[in-house]
């Protein structure tokens, strides 16, 4: 038979059609051969005008059509193949869509794939939101099905059993039914050297209590807990040396660096981080230790240099949403995210003061009250 995209164009019956390759990220080579190869000509406009299918043996021109691919992450995606494409991110849902989309089209979709009517079964809102937060903090929904799902099969059970209808399902309920929740809320820890960020992870945006201690005095050093990638680990040997390089200027003693063995460590423990945003929180947090001062209660993110200037980082409509769902209402973010906090929905905003740093020094005045 001749080749998939011309078997696709024969059916579409036209020579542009929008031809999708779904989850192109998990490609692989094998003895079979190796499709990424094979897509490097059909995805490149300087080639597939002159496309050889190997069973016609017959040149054809793809230039026309259009290729869609999607893919969970990039990083499996092979480079050549990569640049012949433009990236287009998406960001997850949030909250409110999830609670929309869950009300007009999970919820009775599973319902009727188990027979029961919409009468005999309420799931109201505030269930389902706790159902988002608790057990369904992914970037889609199929998760959040999935647990609708559970609750609509065992409260099909218990009308089997005998109960009376409806079968009415509360925030209370939901442990009955699901377990205990998968997601807790995250914590917001104080003290000197305890500082809050703001990470992106697969699971959407969530805020890192990032904790710094100095444990004994002539041993100088810097040692990293938390399961911290490269990048990561380079964020804090940056702010580290940034800290120490101005600590005079900050209002430190400057005995301080000098004698301290110092421990940072990013909660919780058996989850790997990695990554550069948390270059100013964990600045703050050496900061707020070496000047024995509690940080405000306020959430951060940017990436940090040797010289203090403080460079963008992604993700920036999930960390405010992480932010909002954590309680916090004062965020600090990089400048030249400026836009990127601008496109948030206003709902997700109202209520949250941003300030905006380029330089380290923009960062200072914020942290510590009535003292700079």
């Amino acid at each position: 038979m001749p080749g998939k995209f011309l078997q696709a164009m024969k059916d579409a019956g036209t020579q542009n059609p929008v031809i999708m390759l779904d989850e192109i990220d998990k490609i692989g080579a094998s003895y079979h051969g190796d499709p990424a190869s094979a897509l490097l000509e059909v995805l490149d406009p300087e080639q597939n005008s002159d496309f050889l299918d190997h069973y016609l043996d017959l040149r054809f021109d793809l230039s026309k059509v259009l290729f869609i691919c999607t893919a969970n992450q990039l990083d499996t995606i092979p480079r050549p193949l990569l640049d012949r494409m433009e990236t287009i991110s998406l960001s997850g849902y949030i909250a409110s869509e999830k609670l929309q989309i869950a009300r007009k089209y999970l919820l009775p979709r599973q319902l009727k794939r188990a027979g029961l009517k919409r009468s005999e079964l309420k799931l109201n809102s505030k269930a389902l939101r706790a159902i988002i937060e608790g057990y369904a903090r992914d970037a889609g929904v199929r998760r959040l099905e999935k647990q609708i799902g559970k609750i609509v099969r065992k409260a099909v059970v218990k009308i089997l059993e005998g109960a009376k209808k409806p079968i009415e399902v509360t925030v209370d309920d939901l442990k009955r039914y699901l377990g205990g929740a998968v997601f807790k809320d995250e914590r917001n820890m104080s003290g000197a050297g305890v500082v809050t960020g703001l990470a992106w992870t697969t699971m959407g945006g969530a805020t890192l209590n990032i904790e710094a201690v100095a444990t004994h005095e002539f041993n100088r050093g810097l040692k990293l807990t938390g399961q911290l990638g490269d990048v990561m680990r380079e964020s804090a040997e940056i702010a580290y040396g940034y800290i120490v390089s101005h600590a005079e200027e900050f209002g430190v003693n400057k005995d301080f660096f000098e004698k301290a063995f110092i421990h940072l460590h990013v909660p919780a423990g058996a989850t790997p981080k990695d990554g550069p945003s948390a270059g100013i929180t964990m600045a703050s947090a050496l900061l707020s230790l070496a000047r024995k001062q509690p940080v405000r209660n306020i959430a951060m993110t940017g990436e940090l240099t040797l010289t203090g200037q403080v460079f963008p980082v992604g993700g920036i409509r999930e960390k405010v949403i992480a932010a909002r769902r954590a309680g916090m209402r004062e965020l600090i973010l990089p400048e030249d995210n400026r836009t990127d906090y601008e496109e948030v929905p206003d709902h997700i905003r109202k209520g949250i003061k941003v300030h905006f740093a380029s330089i380290f020094e923009d960062v200072l005045p914020l942290l510590f009250r009535n003292k700079k």
